[in-house]
């Protein structure tokens, strides 16, 4: 076979493969496309359901509103009605039954002027007594018009104009809603999550972060924080199970939450940070993130572990402190290599920690600088980074060598920096506490 035979098939070889690559992208492209075609589809008609629901509500409520104000007027009118009556209804009886005993009177008195001599005087006299009795210049009061009820109707008309207003006004429809998560990061047994705004015109006073397992049909959204930050740690989540994660805003002066962001997929692959169960003088949590120093002891200061070296140079390891006992000098908080050496404090070689005082030791020694003290509510937070003092043959961190590595200690709002000279290579280290006195109460993250 030719040379020019070869390349021509070379050539017709990489077309192929270049076709092959190119058709797999268009697929790709399609595939992307049928995706934000069934999200406008799909979005649209959730926002016509939303809409027509919304509105029905809306009607079904404002005719139940002016049906009950429209019972209450008449049931007042009906009030009014009634107790207006009555007098006029008892007046009218008195009246009746005084035209009654005038009519009786005056056929008597007809009587006794018709009959005979013989009886006129005694007819007459009768009369005259039966006349005085009823006491004939005696009229009942009937009221004026002006004094009785007019019952009448004031109607405002605004309210039709006010309403239209408040309708016109009602409701929107948006493309796309103001925030985006920007961001996800695995953490142990956690996940970081970032958004922002895209819609500069929206003022947020606060936002709210929701998540929910992915793929469980009965599985609810629930809220995982409502604030002003523009990202938040969720705790407590399984290894290698996708979640999703949304996020919405409220504008300032608004009661109403902006529509939900595009959820987005996030998962961990990093063990959640855990207590190692057993330790003497600790408690601990069903999860094993939470210990609680549970029995003091003058003469001892028991040191807690992680189950595991589950904190990786580069990341950030925080102790939230949510209950705190009396302090003492050999309390720790810190990250070690190794947690099977004798001893009761993390202030020793191949440690560092920070003390219930502020106090900092490396290696054991006290460091000049100094941190706040640590109470209810403190965060401590350790990060780390590894700084190569020589060359570690085919960069394999197993094969030893002299490291140090970049400690940052952070509490309150202050924080101390310095190098920490380690005798092995490591890229995981232990971490772990220690307290005198009980009441101290860790959750680690």
């Amino acid at each position: 076979m030719s040379v020019e035979v070869d390349v021509l098939l070379q050539e017709a070889k990489e077309s192929i493969e270049a076709a092959q690559n190119y058709r797999s992208e268009l697929q790709q492209r399609l595939h992307g496309l049928n995706q934000a075609r069934k999200q406008v589809r799909g979005s649209s008609g959730q926002a016509r359901e939303a809409l027509r629901r919304h509105f029905a509500e809306l009607q079904a409520a404002a005719t139940r509103l002016l049906t009950e104000r429209l019972t209450t007027l008449l049931a007042e009118v009906d009030t009014i009605e009634a107790d207006s009556i009555r007098p006029l209804d008892d007046c009218q009886s008195l009246i009746e039954h005084g035209v009654g005993q005038a009519d009786e009177l005056l056929r008597e008195g007809e009587a006794a002027l018709r009959c005979g001599l013989g009886e006129k005087e005694d007819k007459l006299g009768s009369f005259t007594k039966k006349a005085m009795h009823i006491q004939l210049d005696s009229l009942p009061e009937v009221p004026a018009l002006v004094d009785v009820p007019s019952v009448s109707a004031q109607l405002d008309d605004s309210l039709l104009g006010l309403l239209r207003d408040r309708v016109s006004r009602h409701g929107s429809v948006s493309s796309h809603p103001p925030v985006q998560i920007e961001e996800l990061q695995e953490r142990p047994g956690s996940i970081f999550v970032r958004w922002c705004k895209v819609d500069e015109d929206f003022a947020a006073a606060d936002y709210r972060l929701q998540y929910r397992r992915s793929g469980s049909g009965g599985s609810q959204y629930e809220d995982a924080y409502i604030g002003r930050d523009c990202e938040f740690l969720v705790l407590h989540l399984d290894p290698h199970i996708d979640y999703l994660f949304r996020v919405c805003a409220r504008g300032e002066g608004r009661t109403e939450w902006s529509p939900w962001s595009i959820p987005q997929t996030g998962y961990t692959t990093l063990a959640p940070h855990e207590w190692r169960s057993g330790t003497e003088g600790y408690i601990l949590s069903s999860r094993r993130n939470i210990a609680l120093r549970n029995d003091s002891s003058q003469s001892r200061c028991p040191v807690l572990y992680s189950n595991a070296p589950t904190y990786f140079c580069g990341q950030t390891l925080t102790f939230k402190i949510s209950a705190a006992g009396q302090m003492d000098r050999r309390d720790g908080l810190g990250v070690c290599i190794g947690s099977d050496r004798e001893g009761e404090s993390l202030q020793r070689d191949q440690a560092v920690c920070i003390s219930t005082n502020g106090a900092v030791y490396v290696n054991g020694k006290e460091m000049t600088n100094q941190l706040p003290a640590v109470t209810v509510g403190s965060a401590v937070t350790f990060d780390m980074e590894v700084v190569n003092l020589f060359p570690v043959s085919n960069n394999n961190l197993s094969d030893g060598g002299n490291f140090k590595l970049r400690v940052t200690i952070g509490s309150g709002n202050r924080e101390v920096v310095f190098d920490w000279l380690v005798d092995q290579a490591v890229d995981c280290l232990f971490f772990g506490c220690c307290f005198v006195h009980s009441g101290w109460k860790v959750l680690v993250f």
